[in-house]
């Protein structure tokens, strides 16, 4: 079993725990999705990873690998499928692995954890970790890809630009006008009526 930078199995949890706020379940599929990667993708590569989820997977492989969002050694494309894809960054060469439904029934209390037939307050924590571990990469279906081209094409590192609308840096790929000010996302905050500091 693999544990990326931690010593043990009960060091990882803990940290998991520390770090994503919980002992996830999710965190501990997490743990055996990267050893199955580790296996399955030649050995020395440098790799980057595609994860499929915004939810405990990222944060477990933050953990796990030198591969996080900051870094942009892991992107999310947020399908809210429990899979990810990992790479080799050179060459675009790598593994898909998800979750397998079909799989997860062998393992009840895994299957009703993940699928949330039982409500929460009823899940017994240990029983679902249990039958995590004892499943290990059983529990996960795998395909070899080619990661596209586009994906890997390293942005040249450009000085920020200044936005003609909000006055704040960003990159100047993006546009004429920063994403925020052209709509590109939804908004996610307000300011109330006089609050804007002047500029």
């Amino acid at each position: 079993m693999y544990f990326g930078p931690f010593s043990s199995y009960e060091e990882y949890l803990k940290e998991l725990e520390r770090f994503h706020g919980k002992k996830a379940p999710g965190g501990v599929l997490a743990l055996h999705m990267v050893s199955l990667a580790r296996e399955l993708l030649p050995e020395g590569i440098l790799m980057d990873v595609i994860c499929e989820t915004r939810k405990c997977l990222a944060d477990a492989i933050q953990l796990l690998t030198p591969c996080t969002v900051g870094n942009h050694w892991m992107k999310i494309v947020d399908t809210g499928r429990f899979a990810a894809v990992f790479y080799d960054k050179q060459t675009g060469e790598g593994v898909r692995i998800s979750l397998g439904m079909e799989r997860l029934k062998e393992y009840p209390a895994v299957n009703e954890w993940f699928l949330k037939l039982v409500p929460k307050k009823d899940q017994d924590l240990d029983a679902i970790l249990e039958g995590i571990n004892r499943a290990g990469a059983a529990l996960f279906d795998s395909s070899p890809v080619m990661v596209d081209p586009k994906v890997l094409q390293v942005r040249p590192k450009v000085p920020p630009v200044i936005c003609p609308v909000c006055g704040e840096a960003y990159p100047p790929y993006h546009g004429p006008v920063c994403r925020g000010c052209r709509g590109f996302t939804e908004a996610y905050f307000r300011e109330p009526a006089g609050a804007r500091t002047e500029k």
